[in-house]
């Protein structure tokens, strides 16, 4: 049997009784439906100060899988692997831990820690005394070492229960889903809006995605993917929505109308605009953004306070004050590095000279040449997709497109993974071609290849390679195909 206890996030704990008791319900909720998939009989036991988690499937791929998932659930701040059973006296329990590590201390440092509640005839500094003692005595290599040992035995003892802890982890802290009420963050696939997104959902936020289309498909596919992965890693117990804005007519109509050097603050007062009545049709109160002050020229204070005129809604900016490598060292630590590094960046505007100190009354000027309809027109036309069935939604729009584990005669194999997965990871296949050609570069330089030859686009999940095949094919090639190599 596998038993897991979970201590809540400290911010938890310090609440009132009737906060704590709402937040441990909650946490205890999406425990049940995230382990669920691991599990179906998991028993997860709410006992207000911590919870535990119980599954009969005691092999390592279930025991691998749970810890899995625990580490990326909000509202946990740490978890430990333990051992329930009951005990007569101090001694019983000593034997008890004797049996659990003899093997381990050979040659190790070591101490005993133990929390207990209760009525007992032994304090906790007492019973660390006696079992470390005796440990001590029975493992004649081992020595009692209180400050950074070599293994930590930590015991809790309730009532008439031992809890023995042998393996703790970390988990992800924060508050549970959705505690925090809903938020909508603008995604681009970079790393600002993944990271940002990622400490929404840390803080107890549901967090739903908008993103702004500049670049196509193949830039769509790629930011569906980065929001699919955060809402499957961290935000599984919740629904939430991706929703998906053509906005290069709004791009194209600043491009034409607006003085160069404020390009840049109103195309982020458009997007606010669009996100602010997004979130409105969706009931939702509040919008996030992966802006940092002095990142860029649009980011400055002054140019920021330009930019948040144009709503009354709360926008909030989790890495305002976050340097640019501590956001790529959290994107690597939440696993989305790799991915942020290969989305092409699309920023629609690029000023010669632009500012960096916005005035207002200037701004609002060059807006008025704009026709403002069009903002309206797109944002009617958004694409509100339920964020669970974006792989099933992949599979569909790309069933037209052969998925193949066999190779043609003139096979050519296109490996679209970004330059860092393939250096990483190069993919072979004897006696066939392999041209890496990284997603984002597919359908500019497509044409240039050999038309004579047949191409098999390939990738780790085959979602991108799906999408970006049936792209091909909406641009005349016919000679794709999908390849799916089986192991």
């Amino acid at each position: 049997m596998l038993e897991f206890i979970i201590k809540l996030h400290p911010e938890i704990s310090i609440k009132s009784k009737s906060v704590r008791k709402r937040q441990t319900k909650l946490l205890e909720r999406n425990l049940k439906i995230i382990l669920a998939q691991v599990d179906p009989d998991v028993i997860v036991t709410n006992l207000f100060d911590h919870l535990t988690v119980s599954s009969l499937q005691s092999t390592p791929h279930i025991r691998r899988k749970l810890i899995e998932r625990l580490s990326c659930i909000p509202g946990i701040v740490t978890f430990s692997e333990m051992r329930t059973a009951s005990f007569a006296d101090l001694h019983d329990i000593y034997l008890q831990v004797l049996a659990v590590y003899q093997g381990q201390l050979a040659g190790k440092t070591f101490c005993v820690r133990v929390r207990r509640q209760g009525s007992h005839s032994f304090s906790s500094i007492e019973a660390e005394r006696y079992i470390g003692g005796g440990l001590n005595q029975q493992v004649t290599s081992a020595k009692v070492q209180l400050k950074q040992p070599d293994i930590t035995i930590k015991l809790e003892i309730k009532q008439d229960k031992l809890l023995l802890l042998s393996e703790s982890f970390r988990g992800m802290g924060g508050f549970p889903l959705p505690s925090q009420s809903d938020v909508l963050s603008l995604i681009s696939g970079g790393y600002d809006s993944a990271v940002a997104s990622y400490l929404m959902i840390r803080k107890g936020l549901r967090t739903h995605y908008l993103f702004f289309n500049l670049g196509g498909a193949a830039h769509e596919a790629g930011v569906r993917e980065m929001a699919f992965y955060l809402w499957q890693k961290y935000s599984l117990s919740h629904r939430v929505k991706f929703v998906s804005v053509d906005f290069a007519p709004v791009v194209n109509n600043i491009l034409q109308q607006v003085d160069n050097g404020v390009m840049g603050v109103i195309l982020k007062r458009m997007m606010l605009r669009a996100a602010s009545r997004v979130a409105h049709d969706l009931g939702i109160k509040a919008v996030v953004t992966g802006e940092s002050i002095g990142q860029v020229s649009s980011q400055t204070i002054a140019n920021l306070a330009v930019i948040d005129r144009v709503t009354p809604d709360l926008v909030l900016r989790p890495l305002i004050y976050h340097d640019k490598q501590d956001i790529i060292d959290l994107a690597r630590q939440i696993g989305v590095e790799e991915l942020a590094k290969s989305m092409p960046e699309y920023c629609g505007v690029i000023s010669n000279k632009p500012t960096v100190n916005a005035v207002l009354s200037e701004v609002e000027q060059n807006e008025a040449k704009l026709d403002m309809e069009l903002l309206t027109q797109v944002v009617r036309a958004a694409k509100v997709l339920d964020i669970r069935t974006i792989d099933y939604q992949a599979e569909q729009e790309a069933h037209v497109v052969s998925e193949l584990t066999e190779l043609a005669a003139n096979a050519v194999i296109l490996d679209i993974r970004s330059p860092e997965e393939t250096d990483q990871t190069p993919f072979v296949v004897d006696g066939v071609p392999v041209l890496e050609l990284p997603f984002f570069r597919l359908a500019s330089q497509f044409a240039s290849l050999d038309p004579s030859r047949h191409y098999y686009c390939y990738c780790s999940k085959g979602v991108m390679s799906r999408l970006q095949a049936l792209l091909l094919h909406e641009q005349g090639h016919s000679n794709v195909s999908v390849y799916r190599p089986v192991y």
